[in-house]
C-alpha cells in the first residue's frame, strides 16, 4: 500500500502506524521497508510495534506471548540489516550497505517501549487516545531520551480518528468493532473521541501542540476519500 501511495505522490511522508512487526519475517519486513524507501526517495518511516490482539498472531502463525522479546531481537535485526549486515551466519545481506537506514518509530505505552523507542528508533508513536494520556508519556519519553546521552530529540507522533459528514453512526461502528477487543468501555472512549467537526480538529490539533507532539495523523475512520478533502476544509477554516 505504501509503494503504491509513494508511485504516485512526490512529497509527503509515508509512515506504517503502526505495523506489527513480531508477526512477521525480519528478513522480509526490512527488505520490504528498505525498497519502499529507496523508491521513494527516503520517504518511509517504519512505525512498528508489538499490539496486542491474540488473533494477529493465531494468523501468522506466530507466538502471541514471546511478542516482546521477540520484538526485542527484531529491533536489533532491523537495526543490523539497515547496515548492510547479513542477519545469519553465511547469509548475504537482504539490504545493500548502499541503502539509506529506514527511521524506526515505537509504539506502545509500556517501559518497554520506552527502552525500546531510545535504544533502537528516532522517535515514539501514540495511537488513538487523547491528548491528555499522551502528555505524561511524552515527558517520559524525552526524560529518557536525555538520561541515555541521545542526542537531539525523539521525534513524537500521535494518531487521532476523525469522521466528517454525515458518517457518525459508521464512523462509531467502525471503531467499537475495531477496539472491541479491549472492552466496551475503552472500544466507547476511542469511539466518543473521534472528531466529527472543524471545531473539533482544531481544538484537537491545538492540545497536541500544547502535549508536546510534533506531528498528528488523522485517520479517517470512513472508507471515502472525500474524508480526506472534508478534513483539509475543516483544518483551513
Amino acid at each position: 500500500m505504501l509503494a503504491a501511495a509513494g508511485a504516485v505522490t512526490e512529497r509527503i511522508g509515508l509512515m506504517s502506524n503502526i505495523l506489527l512487526a513480531p508477526t512477521r519475517s525480519t528478513a522480509e519486513l526490512a527488505k520490504q521497508a528498505a525498497t519502499v524507501h529507496e523508491l521513494t526517495d527516503g520517504r518511509l518511516t517504519l512505525g512498528v510495534a508489538t499490539g496486542g490482539r491474540a488473533d494477529d498472531y493465531a494468523l501468522t502463525g506466530r507466538d502471541f506471548a514471546a511478542r516482546g522479546r521477540r520484538f526485542d531481537d527484531q529491533l536489533s535485526e532491523l537495526r543490523r540489516a539497515f547496515a548492510g549486515e547479513p542477519l545469519a551466519d553465511g547469509s548475504e545481506p537482504v539490504v545493500p550497505d548502499a541503502a539509506r537506514p529506514v527511521p524506526i518509530v515505537i509504539g506502545g505505552t509500556s517501559d518497554a517501549a520506552i527502552r525500546r523507542t531510545v535504544e533502537f528508533g528516532t522517535g515514539w508513536t501514540a495511537g488513538g487516545v487523547p491528548p491528555q494520556m499522551v502528555a505524561p508519556f511524552v515527558e517520559r519519553v524525552r526524560t529518557a531520551w536525555r538520561d541515555a546521552g541521545r542526542t537531539g530529540s525523539p521525534r513524537i507522533v500521535a494518531l487521532n480518528y476523525f469522521g466528517l459528514g454525515d458518517t457518525e453512526d459508521r464512523s462509531r461502528g467502525y471503531l467499537l468493532d475495531y477496539y472491541g477487543f479491549l472492552g466496551p468501555d475503552f472500544a466507547e472512549m476511542i469511539a466518543g473521541g473521534a472528531h466529527r467537526s472543524a471545531e473539533a480538529i482544531r481544538n484537537v490539533v491545538a492540545a497536541f501542540v500544547e502535549a508536546g507532539v510534533d506531528e498528528l495523523i488523522l485517520d479517517p475512520t470512513v472508507g471515502d476519500p472525500a474524508q480526506v478533502d472534508l478534513l483539509a476544509e475543516a483544518a483551513l477554516r
